[in-house]
């Protein structure tokens, strides 16, 4: 793909996928298009790097679809003093997005491999205040909380009170959560030491995140 052909590509993939998916802020849309999305690409899947789809990792894993990441950072609001905690690194293109609205980014990667892989990606991209680390997510990073912001890279069955106890009132953590078919992206904002106030966003599913509990019972 030549120059001409990938800002074509970057450009159809902000207007006709992400833009139409009410994704309206203005920093999430200039991000989309100043952070070089093919660099985060797998090289086997480079020609695939603009399409609306879920593109393989190593692992068994995904990168998330681009209109399912602007969604997610819309919704998060990242705001330049902000430290953030991401689960799940992926290839470190979401990561990518946070470190250049945030004051901090912190992810963390099950997977060595992945980790790795983003470590590289966001060293070549110049990211200077994202770490990766090679961790359960599914615990957070306590000994970093609290966070302003809380970013699940894939969806959960439900958020643990593990994660919702390191967000600081007035912090917000942004997943999609529930089970197939249907499940929602929802924003949980902690408004006092001991309030949540949940919202449902939109709808749409996304690969597991390894290791987070399964809910014991069924709710009715």
């Amino acid at each position: 793909m030549n120059l001409h052909n990938v800002e074509q590509a970057r450009f159809n993939m902000i207007e006709q996928q992400v833009r139409p998916w009410d994704v309206a802020d203005a920093v999430v849309l200039q991000l989309l298009s100043d952070v070089k999305r093919e660099d985060f690409v797998p090289s086997n899947y480079k020609a695939m790097a603009f399409a609306d789809m879920a593109i393989p990792l190593p692992g068994q894993q995904v990168m998330l679809a681009p209109r399912l990441q602007a969604r997610l950072l819309q919704d998060a609001a990242v705001q330049p003093t902000d430290k953030v905690l991401e689960i799940g690194t992926g290839s470190g293109f979401t990561t990518a997005l946070l470190a250049h609205q945030a004051q901090r980014v912190i992810s963390l990667e099950i997977n060595p491999e992945l980790a790795d892989l983003a470590r590289a990606n966001l060293q070549r991209a110049n990211i200077q205040n994202a770490e990766v680390r090679c961790t359960d997510g599914a615990q957070g990073a306590a000994a970093e909380a609290p966070f302003d912001v809380i970013l699940l890279g894939g969806s959960v069955a439900e958020v643990p009170q593990t994660l919702l106890a390191q967000l600081k009132v007035g912090g917000r953590l942004v997943a999609i959560v529930g089970n197939e078919p249907i499940m929602h992206a929802t924003v949980i904002t902690r408004t006092s030491d001991t309030n949540f106030k949940s919202s449902e966003k939109w709808d749409d599913n996304a690969p597991r995140l390894l290791n987070f509990p399964q809910p014991s019972s069924f709710k009715f």
